[in-house]
This record gives structure tokens, C-alpha cells and sequence, in this order.
């Protein structure tokens, strides 16, 4: 059985990791280079930085963090933000990115999955979703969760992995930052109708909200930001308790 992962997400703005609740009201929480070195010591599987105001501001994910990143760290790392084209993942990629998370730019062009899985391989192709629960369906948005669209969330997932996508990255709107528990009945339904990964992301709050993830969720990763960033769990006892509830996990 594949092993769990744990994998603390670095949501990026200016150059500084931020974290906020539904998407808004963003704190500073630290330099991302030294967070990442502390992570990957610590015991985290892997790392996600996401430049979340590149795709508003038309910039391109910062090449230069990426970098410094891939000097300080051993363990895989995905990178996304305003991330758009065949040249753009090439060069996250040369500077050390092992993955690249793709969202907006794949709803606004779906053929870019198709594109990056063949150029690339679907192994470093993440799409990610971030999705709110409205009047009982799950709606997809897009730039950074402002905007919605007509999409919904299992066709939408449906479609990218059948264009070669290597994993889904699902964020539920409705839980991030609440520290109220993932949304585990859509992770299952994506796991149930989906072959490939699915990493948990929104609402982590508690250690007993990641073993829930695992066991109802049927995740295969779950990713966090504030309840590491801040200490609230120590990934090291994380993996421990997740180990005790029988989930395979790397320690």
C-alpha cells in the first residue's frame, strides 16, 4: 500500500508566506526559503508553494524563491501560480521544482493539460481545484477563488485526469482556514471516481482532522498551512498519531 503524505502548502504574496481564512483576510507567516529547510527537517513528504496573486496580477511565479528552495530542501516540491505555458513549467522545473500546480490557466485553456502531461509527463502535472459547496453542488473558481464558473467539481476532475493529469489538488472554499475538518464526503467521491491522487486541502485544525482525511476522505495526501506555520501541530507527532490509527505513513 502507498504510503500517506503529509505536505505543508506555502501560500505566497510579495515574496512572504501568507495564510487566511476563505481566502481572505491574509497574515504574514514567515519567509518561505526558511519555512521550507524547517519542513523538510521536521519530516514533511513534500512542500506546495503557491504564488496566490500571480495569476490576479499577471505575474509569474517567483524563479528566484524556487531556486534558493531547491538549494535547502530534499524532499519533492510543486510550485504554481500564474503558470500558463509549455516555457513556463520548463523553467520552474530547471530550477528545481519537481511538480507544477496548475488551476486557472487549465480551466481558462484545458488543452494546457494535455500539453504539459505530453511534454512533461503526468508524474510533475497537478491540477489543482478550489471548489465551493453552493445550494448542495460544487462549483469550481477560478483566480485565486474569485471568481466562479459553470464548472463542476467531479466532471471538472473527471476531465483533467482523462487529459493527463498526475494528481488533483481539491480546496474546499467552504473549509479553508476554519480549522473545522476537510471536506471528507467530496474527497471520497473523488477518490472513488477518480485513478489518480487526491490531496486534501482546506479546514485542517486538528491531528484528528487529518486521520479522518485518510480514513473517510480517502485522501492520499493532505496538505495544511496555518496548523504548521504556526505550531499548532508538530508534524513530527502528526505522523506519529496517523501511525498509531494504522495509517500507512512515513516516519
Amino acid at each position: 500500500m502507498l504510503t500517506k503524505r503529509i505536505i505543508p502548502c506555502l501560500d505566497i504574496k510579495n515574496g512572504r508566506t501568507v495564510k487566511g481564512v476563505n481566502f481572505v483576510n491574509l497574515i504574514d507567516a514567515g519567509d518561505p526559503v526558511n519555512l521550507a529547510k524547517q519542513y523538510a527537517d521536521l519530516g514533511a513528504d513534500e512542500l506546495v508553494f503557491l504564488d496566490i496573486s500571480a495569476t490576479l496580477d499577471g505575474r509569474k511565479t517567483m524563479i528566484e524563491m524556487v531556486l534558493k528552495v531547491a538549494e535547502q530542501v530534499n524532499i519533492p516540491f510543486t510550485v504554481g501560480g500564474g503558470i500558463s505555458s509549455i516555457s513556463d513549467v520548463d523553467l520552474l522545473l530547471k530550477s528545481g521544482a519537481d511538480k507544477v500546480s496548475i488551476n486557472s490557466s487549465a480551466i481558462k485553456r484545458p488543452d494546457l493539460v494535455n500539453e504539459l502531461a505530453e511534454k512533461f509527463g503526468s508524474q510533475c502535472v497537478v491540477v489543482a481545484i478550489d471548489a465551493k459547496k453552493i445550494g448542495g453542488e460544487w462549483i469550481v473558481h477560478l483566480a485565486g477563488g474569485t471568481i466562479p464558473t459553470q464548472l463542476n467539481l467531479f466532471d471538472w476532475a473527471k476531465e483533467v485526469e482523462k487529459r493527463g493529469a498526475g494528481e488533483i489538488l481539491f480546496t474546499s472554499m467552504n473549509n479553508d482556514g476554519t480549522k473545522s475538518g476537510f471536506a471528507n464526503e467530496a474527497l471520497s467521491k473523488l477518490s472513488s471516481e477518480l485513478n489518480i491522487p487526491i490531496i486534501a486541502s482546506g479546514g485542517a485544525g486538528s491531528i484528528e482532522h487529518f486521520i479522518d482525511a485518510f480514513q473517510k476522505g480517502k485522501a492520499d495526501a493532505a496538505l495544511a498551512a496555518s496548523v504548521f506555520h504556526f505550531g499548532e501541530i508538530p508534524i513530527i507527532k502528526l505522523k506519529q498519531e496517523l501511525f498509531n490509527n494504522n495509517i500507512p505513513i512515513r516516519i
